[in-house]
């Protein structure tokens, strides 16, 4: 019976790893140092501590009262979503736009290899994973939803916990509580630890996400540049062809007007010679 749940993990795990794999292979340096970063100290220590420390919040939350259901009240107000549901559903959005460029990139690969089935052989891209043209557009957006998911879950836990903090007491008076009680978490400063670097993590991922961003589009404005710059100089090439070379400096010589009549005539008569004509009587 053991063995069911082992092999259950593997298959998780093999199956994480391949499509963490995937995502790796059509992503640039910065998306890489992001995927890892979720990885480890996202989802590693998610899976590792965070769950056993927030595994008692509920059994060991304490209220100074024995009125029947005021501590259930009380924690619901103090805890209105567990953070570590609110985590998982923030791991689950922020790595879901990667499995966009997967799709896009295998969609690609399908219609390349139809093409290359009716055209026998030719392919339609030489790279179906390269950034261009709509998977370009694809990561982009994907890069959007990342950094957008992770601000707005961020926003999220500020709002509903008043900021990234956890008392060591708090104060309710919600019915059927008789009056304003004390109510008591468990080791609320390992906790508070725990969500610091939580938020801390999904704070350079985003950071990350914007890095790429701008690696992505300066790139792209890199390359139309350098594009137009290239076609200016095939222009200017075209407009300004070499034309024939310029006739011989003799055709353009002054006659000497010191010299005299006879003089002229036999100068003539001599280029006549030299170009091989000859006149007879």
């Amino acid at each position: 019976m053991l063995l069911l749940p082992r092999a259950a993990a593997a298959m998780n795990w093999s199956g994480l790893e391949g499509l963490l794999s995937g995502v790796n292979k059509y992503s640039t340096a910065f998306g890489r140092i992001w995927l890892s970063m979720v990885f480890v100290f996202r989802v590693m220590v998610f899976v590792v501590a965070a769950q056993r420390v927030w595994g008692d919040e509920s059994k060991d939350f304490v209220c100074n009262t024995r009125q029947p259901g005021c501590t259930n009240i009380c924690y619901d107000h103090i805890f209105p979503i567990s953070h570590i549901r609110l985590w998982a559903l923030q791991l689950i959005f922020v790595t879901c736009p990667s499995l966009m460029v997967m799709a896009h990139v295998k969609f690609r690969e399908g219609k390349d290899k139809k093409y290359e089935e009716l055209h026998h052989g030719s392919h339609l891209y030489a790279n179906p994973g390269k950034k261009r043209g709509g998977l370009w557009w694809t990561y982009l957006l994907s890069l959007v939803f990342k950094a957008g998911f992770d601000i707005a879950f961020l926003y999220i836990l500020y709002r509903i916990y008043h900021g990234y903090d956890l008392p060591k007491l708090s104060k309710c008076s919600i019915a059927p509580c008789p009056n304003t009680v004390d109510c008591f978490i468990s080791r609320p400063t390992e906790k508070k630890i725990f969500m610091i670097f939580m938020v801390v993590s999904s704070a350079l991922c985003i950071l990350m996400c914007l890095c790429e961003m701008v690696y992505l589009i300066g790139k792209r404005i890199s390359k139309m540049v350098r594009a137009r710059q290239d076609n200016e100089r095939f222009r200017f090439a075209e407009q300004h062809k070499l034309t024939n070379m310029a006739p011989p400096r003799s055709q353009y010589r002054r006659t000497d007007p010191t010299l005299t009549e006879s003089q002229m005539s036999l100068n003539k008569t001599d280029k006549v010679r030299d170009g091989g004509i000859s006149t007879t009587l």
